[in-house]
């Protein structure tokens, strides 16, 4: 008779995790488009879209975008692509530099670093599939010329990181930083 008692109780329990694990995961993907303070947000305090701004310093509980490195400068473009594709473009710090590009909700899909541009400036042409399709075959300019990416959503984030050496180097790097630029590409 045990056996049997043991079956009748498996079925709920059963059907009671596979429900439970459901939620969860529903709830857990779900999120990023439900919270009302979100990066897009939060950058969005600090300027208008297509222009490249810096982030403060994190200080003790008020920190615009949580967990950031300290030993990094940074700055964000929130850019939107719906007019027309831009221009991203960073000059490379002696010691480390990148470009990381978020779409509106968080997922990243491209990133580089100086080394990898292997530039005194890393320079990026962001634009949407549709985009992309729209230009000429143009058999003079290379890859090697010309760095396309293309962003899964018309809206997102482009995330400039800068290594900071020592805190005495921080306003030099900053002021580098604020020399980078995410314009319409025209």
């Amino acid at each position: 008779m045990r056996p049997q008692l043991s079956m009748r109780w498996m079925l709920p329990v059963a059907t009671g995790l596979v429900i439970g694990v459901a939620a969860h995961l529903v709830s857990v993907l779900i999120m990023p488009y439900q919270a009302p303070a979100d990066a897009w947000a939060r950058i969005a305090t600090l300027g208008p879209t297509n222009k490249v701004l810096l982030v403060p310093q994190a200080v003790a509980d008020n920190e615009l975008i949580p967990l950031l490195d300290p030993a990094f400068a940074v700055a964000v473009c929130r850019y939107d692509l719906s007019r027309g594709s831009l221009k991203v473009r960073a000059p490379v710090t002696a010691d480390y530099t990148s470009i990381s590009f978020y779409t509106r909700h968080g997922l990243a899909f491209y990133g580089i670093n100086d080394r990898a541009a292997g530039r005194n400036v890393i320079d990026v042409d962001l634009m949407t599939p549709q985009q992309k399709e729209l230009l000429p075959a143009d058999e003079e300019i290379t890859a090697a010329d010309r760095l396309i990416v293309e962003s899964p959503t018309t809206t997102g984030i482009a995330v400039i990181r800068a290594l900071v050496r020592e805190p005495g180097a921080r306003p030099a790097v900053e002021a580098l930083l604020a020399r980078a630029t995410c314009e319409p590409a025209n």
